[in-house]
């Protein structure tokens, strides 16, 4: 009589080794379900399916009534359907399972260096889009709406709010006479002073009268300014009139004059921070409607509109602006990211 002998040990390896076999044909079976008609483990919807499912629920269950969502396009990325929806003017990238029965705002990409979208240390306070809505309708709104920024110049927050205005008016030239930087401080006898001293108080009057007497030439002078510092060098490369600079600089009636007068609606506004916006005599903050990018400030500026205008359907750069001095408009590896400041609302205040 044949006699089989198992031990504890033979039977735990049996199970071990029939589990791992299950376990890779039912994965097989996952991925390849044409492979095997007869095993169906769960019912998976076309993309187009899957789009009219996100876009019902978003405009029925969170839109509820209001603005509504709109397809712009469907694609797969990573083993999740990519659903780009547009709301108004914006647009927003959103992900859903495969069985439609998931729907998720936002993704996040965990590869070290990728420069996909993906958000930033610090920006997990990213608004939904029903609150940009939201926020969009509580704008106080007229026929030529003013976004002001409070910032000086040697802030690395108010330069990313410069950056970000420069790259909004560079790419809807349109827009420059609805925004304007203003700048944080106070005067002394005949002299101006900043939160960083005096080299930060002599750019932020030098900039002041570029952009009281050369206006032309401003967004020009602090484009190259935001770059590297580099005063001497662009003035010469953006064509500022020296001469006429420094007029303003030495004259008390001009520069002081012209920087008092930021001043003061420093005091009106009680602007505590660079950079600060002001719309409609109100601050307002970048964060509810997407961060500093020049994507988040055009929304701004659009939505203040009596009648939103045509170049407002443009969309800008969604990635947050590089702080401080930087050659370029985003930081290497934020290129695509749709996130906030990276300092979630971070910027420079006095000591107090």
């Amino acid at each position: 009589m044949f006699k089989m002998n198992l031990n504890k040990n033979t039977v735990l390896l049996g199970v071990a080794a029939v589990g791992i076999i299950i376990t890779g044909f039912l994965i097989y079976a996952s991925q390849n379900p044409n492979q095997l008609p007869f095993l169906k483990l769960g019912a998976s919807l076309s993309n187009d399916e899957i789009a009219k499912k996100s876009l019902d629920y978003l405009n029925k269950s969170v839109l509820s009534g209001g603005a509504q969502a709109e397809l712009v396009g469907i694609s797969e990325e990573s083993g999740v359907v990519k659903v780009k929806i547009k709301i108004g003017t914006t647009e927003y990238d959103s992900y859903a399972t495969k069985d439609g029965k998931l729907l998720f705002p936002q993704a996040f990409t965990m590869e070290s260096g990728s420069t996909a979208a993906a958000q930033q240390p610090g920006q997990n306070n990213q608004p939904s889009p029903k609150n940009i809505e939201e926020a969009k309708a509580n704008l106080k709104k007229s026929d030529s709406p003013i976004i002001e920024a409070y910032v000086v110049s040697r802030c690395p927050f108010g330069l990313q709010m410069q950056r970000v205005m420069a790259d909004v008016i560079q790419n809807i030239p349109e827009l420059a006479k609805n925004m304007k930087v203003r700048y944080m401080g106070s005067v002394s006898g005949n002299t101006i002073t900043a939160m960083h001293g005096e080299a930060e108080a002599k750019e932020n009057l030098r900039q002041i009268c570029v952009r009281e007497d050369q206006p032309a030439k401003y967004w020009n002078y602090v484009s190259c300014q935001m770059k590297t510092g580099d005063t001497a060098g662009c003035e010469k490369s953006t064509g500022i009139n020296s001469t006429q600079m420094n007029s303003c600089i030495s004259d008390t009636n001009r520069g002081v004059a012209y920087a008092k007068k930021d001043f003061d609606l420093n005091t009106k506004y009680n602007i505590q921070g660079s950079p600060t916006l002001i719309l409609g005599d109100s601050q307002i903050s970048e964060f509810d409607f997407g961060g500093r990018s020049s994507q988040a400030l055009k929304i701004i500026a659009c939505a203040a509109f009596n009648s939103e205008p045509g170049y407002c359907s443009k969309t800008l750069n969604t990635a947050e602006a590089a702080a401080s001095f930087s050659e370029t408009y985003a930081n290497s590896g934020s290129s695509g990211s749709s996130g906030n400041s990276g300092a979630n609302g971070a910027n420079c205040a006095p000591a107090q």
